[in-house]
């Protein structure tokens, strides 16, 4: 496939609690400023991490543990095909927070809308499978997986996420899927590593190599709630994109980024980052003095990964390679 085409990106969209009582009272016009929609609807294809489920039913997951729940109300799918959103993942932590009706719900819901989801699945065959979304001739596979939680699994009659144990490196069904895709471009997605981490850990870069070696395109993680630097064709962490959260005052995960990865015949070369502030249930274009935050905390975490991030009329930009994390065997330090 020859031509170019613009992919976006976006981190954790946390749809529940209070951003589905933001829903339910205003809207799903009321999330994003009309400086976001703007900039969202500048990908030919947008994906992000759906981190809830949708749906109306369900009960909480039965884990005295867990401290979190979040579900969205079905008319946030509308708030998804505002942004025009093409695919969502749901291999995260929150997909089966209500359980298997609500999860099932979900992919009904999401496939009304005429979006995509991956990453989850009636069974293990459905969650590890890759789709395929599209424009003007142009396909992109995804694959979406998560290294937490295990009891989030898909099995044989139970529905659940694509999980993969990164401790001892990809298991062989995560290269199997990135090789099976049909499509000009892959895309994978994974929900990996702990919270409010501000660079990837060694196992992650281990696996981030691991999927380069098996085809991908781009990969683009999530899971940590602040963005992280980017390393070849390698975004490890996209940060947060609307949620109704706490604010770290040092990691400031109320500021985030938007994502757009231009691709020429197939090829990640362009990188455009644009600056975030997440307001309580909302998210706007970030400016002043959390623009120049972000830019410096960006800048610095790509320096360190021996990425070059500048600014271009407000954006950042990286030029991408093929340069990017090196394999390394299982003994490698975690």
């Amino acid at each position: 496939m020859s031509g170019r085409v613009t992919i976006g990106l976006a981190g954790d969209t946390m749809l529940g609690r209070g951003v589905a009582r933001a829903l339910r009272s205003a809207g799903p016009g009321a999330l994003f400023s009309a400086g976001v929609v703007g900039a969202a609807r500048e990908a030919d294809l947008l994906v992000l991490n759906l981190e809830c489920c949708v749906s109306e039913r369900g009960r909480p997951w039965p884990d005295p543990r867990k401290p979190f729940f979040f579900r969205a109300p079905p008319v946030a799918v509308e708030a998804l095909a505002l942004l025009g959103v093409d695919c969502v993942t749901l291999a995260n932590n929150h997909a089966l927070d209500f359980g298997a009706e609500a999860l099932l719900d979900t992919f009904e819901l999401l496939e009304g809308a005429g979006i995509a989801w991956v990453g989850a699945g009636p069974e293990p065959a459905r969650a590890r499978a890759p789709v395929v979304v599209g424009t003007d001739g142009f396909r992109l596979g995804v694959v979406g997986f998560t290294d937490h939680p295990a009891a989030y699994a898909a099995a044989p009659g139970r529905p659940g996420v694509a999980y993969a144990e990164l401790r001892d490196g990809l298991p062989a069904w995560v290269p199997e899927a990135v090789r099976s895709a049909d499509a000009d471009a892959v895309l994978v997605t994974p929900h990996w590593g702990p919270n409010m981490a501000t660079a990837p850990l060694p196992r992650t870069r281990r696996a981030a190599a691991e999927l380069l070696a098996a085809g991908a395109t781009l990969v683009a993680g999530h899971s940590a709630h602040v963005f992280q630097g980017v390393e070849g064709r390698v975004l490890y962490d996209l940060g947060d994109f609307v949620d109704d959260y706490a604010t770290d005052p040092d990691l400031r995960n109320d500021l985030g980024l938007l994502f757009l990865v231009t691709l020429e015949d197939a090829v990640p070369v362009r990188l455009e980052a644009l600056p975030l502030k997440l307001e309580f249930c909302r998210t706007e274009l970030a400016g002043g003095a959390d623009a120049a935050w972000i830019r410096r905390r960006f800048r610095a975490a790509c320096a360190r990964l021996g990425a070059d991030a500048r600014e271009e009329e407000g954006r950042l930009v990286v030029r991408l390679g093929d340069a990017g994390p090196q394999r390394r065997g299982p003994g490698a330090a975690a």
